[in-house]
């Protein structure tokens, strides 16, 4: 073997995370979801926090993240995460504790659990997938859907007077007092990516540091509920998405005693 051969950890370009497992992904191609769970599964390992983290998944697409991510997972009923990442980070205050949520999860049947929790400070992070639609159950609107998309529930386009606006809910949880750190982010890019992945890095680091409530919102593509291929998603979510959910940090301040 020459020198040259040799790969050096400078030069290493991309390797498996070690903590993904072999289980074949039940993603749609091009779906965020598994871009998350890769930078999910690398900080833990890389942070050294995969022995004492603790996962909450509850009902949607990203249920099945306990078959991905090789760590301590708990299934929440459908919009409870919250609720029961508060239990899990009381009861073991020395763990990692995070939640890994939809948009249809986080901000409509557990807008009341994400909301108290946020505003109580627990010391968790939340990690937000808002693709804007309901992926697992068929496309329906969402809270996050935007005004004139089209879902399987909303045909011609949602209408303000019939179906409401879109909630912003992170908007809202920057602006509670519990919350320490609160970031938009996406990964359809591999800027996008280094960025999202920092993003969690500090949010995780937060909960480590008993800081407040973390929250990573991730704008994503849902291909298959949006009707498009992969690379129409990304543009179509630059285009629209990005204009009522623009990217950046929202608070980044310690919690208040």
């Amino acid at each position: 073997m020459k020198p040259e051969d040799i790969i050096r950890p400078e030069n290493k370009v991309y390797s498996r995370p070690r903590l993904l497992t072999d289980t074949y992904t039940h993603y749609c191609p091009g779906c965020s979801h598994g871009v998350v769970h890769r930078l999910v599964a690398e900080l833990l390992d890389e942070m050294g926090l995969a022995p004492k983290a603790i996962g909450i998944a509850p009902v949607g697409c990203a249920v099945f993240a306990y078959n991905y991510i090789d760590i301590d997972w708990i299934e929440a009923a459908h919009g409870r995460a919250p609720a029961l990442a508060t239990a899990a980070s009381r009861l073991y205050p020395d763990r990692l504790v995070f939640t890994y949520q939809g948009d249809g999860d986080l901000a409509a049947i557990g807008t009341a659990e994400t909301i108290h929790a946020a505003n109580r400070g627990e010391d968790i992070t939340i990690i937000f997938i808002n693709n804007g639609i309901y992926g697992m159950t068929g496309g329906q609107m969402a809270p996050t859907t935007l005004l004139g998309m089209k879902t399987a529930t909303t045909p011609y386009g949602r209408r303000s007077d019939l179906n409401g606006y879109p909630l912003n809910i992170t908007d809202l949880l920057a602006r509670l007092d519990g919350t320490c750190y609160v970031t938009r982010q996406a990964v359809h890019t591999p800027a996008a990516v280094r960025k999202t992945k920092a993003a969690i890095k500090k949010a995780f680091q937060n909960t480590s540091e008993k800081r407040g409530t973390s929250i990573v919102e991730i704008v994503s593509t849902c291909n298959s509920g949006w009707k498009l291929t992969p690379a129409q998603s990304n543009e179509w979510m630059v285009e629209h998405m990005f204009e009522k959910y623009p990217l950046g940090d929202l608070k980044d301040v310690e919690r208040k005693a």
